[in-house]
């Protein structure tokens, strides 16, 4: 389709979210599965804040002057994450979803980001087909769970909200785990109050921008993880992404009654390094 790429801007949030609701909606219903976006006035509010950011980089796809698609690339920190890439069902299948992708990764090769990362829903083949054709690897299957909070405690681990003076603690554990940081992310989320810090023995040993869809946590171990999944008051969203590899940290949520919603597909182009500790990725990566 013959349709015309531009950047996206902040009045566009209305009609990318209406979008981004409609195509995960049909692709969910179409396989039998929960969407991943509750309702068009959160997806609306999602692209509010990510089109105002000077963290993201937007495109959106037009034909005949009509938005028909958008993604987005988070930029915050050195390793860029792709999503959420929608396309209107009138129109999918054309090409458009392609194109997108092609851009976020135009995007990421001139500002020479070490890699790109993103999760892709299982169930839905089409788009894993499209980003292995592109080039990304398939790294991880990752556990979305979602549940009660579990309310208790780690022995021997406080959690606490962080706070600036935490950022270069923080950093240094998602390096020693990921050989980079996120430190952009990380910044977002102690000014919005949602960050948290697990110490261990007198120092941070793992934090969570989060325990939510678009949150991701960082720990020296698995305890590290558990002990801040353990004190979240909720899991926003969908809920959390825990990598199925971490069998320990899998089978203690689902001891604790948290319920698989479904699998994703953790993918990477670029600078991948094994994890060295424990980690959730967020939906972007």
């Amino acid at each position: 389709m013959d349709a015309v790429l531009r950047p996206g801007r902040p009045e566009d949030a209305a009609e990318c979210g209406r979008i981004c609701f409609d195509a995960f909606a049909g692709i969910a219903r179409d396989h039998g599965f929960p969407t991943t976006v509750p309702t068009p006035d959160m997806a609306t509010e999602l692209f509010g804040r990510t089109l105002n950011h000077p963290g993201f980089y937007s495109v959106v796809a037009e034909l005949d002057g009509r938005i028909v698609g958008s993604n987005l690339l988070d930029e915050r920190s050195p390793v860029a994450g792709v999503g959420p890439i929608t396309v209107d069902p009138a129109v999918q299948n054309g090409g458009i979803g392609r194109r997108l992708m092609e851009d976020v990764m135009r995007r990421a090769a001139e500002r020479r980001a070490p890699g790109i990362r993103l999760l892709q829903s299982g169930y839905h083949c089409r788009s894993f087909a499209l980003y292995a054709g592109l080039g990304f690897e398939f790294r991880e299957t990752v556990a979305c769970l979602q549940g009660p909070p579990i309310g208790t405690t780690v022995p021997g681990y406080e959690v606490r909200p962080a706070t600036a003076a935490d950022r270069a603690a923080c950093d240094a554990v998602c390096r020693k785990v990921h050989g980079v940081d996120r430190g952009g992310e990380l910044a977002d989320a102690i000014e919005a109050g949602t960050a948290r810090v697990a110490e261990h023995d007198g120092r941070i040993t793992g934090y969570a921008t989060d325990l939510a869809f678009f949150a991701h946590a960082v720990g020296e171990t698995t305890e590290d993880v558990r002990a801040l999944i353990a004190a979240a008051p909720a899991f926003g969203g969908p809920g959390i992404l825990v990598p199925a590899g971490d069998s320990a940290l899998l089978q203690w949520c689902l001891r604790n009654g948290l319920k698989v919603t479904e699998l994703m597909s953790l993918m990477t182009i670029g600078l991948y390094n094994e994890p060295t500790g424990a980690y959730l990725p967020s939906i972007l990566y």
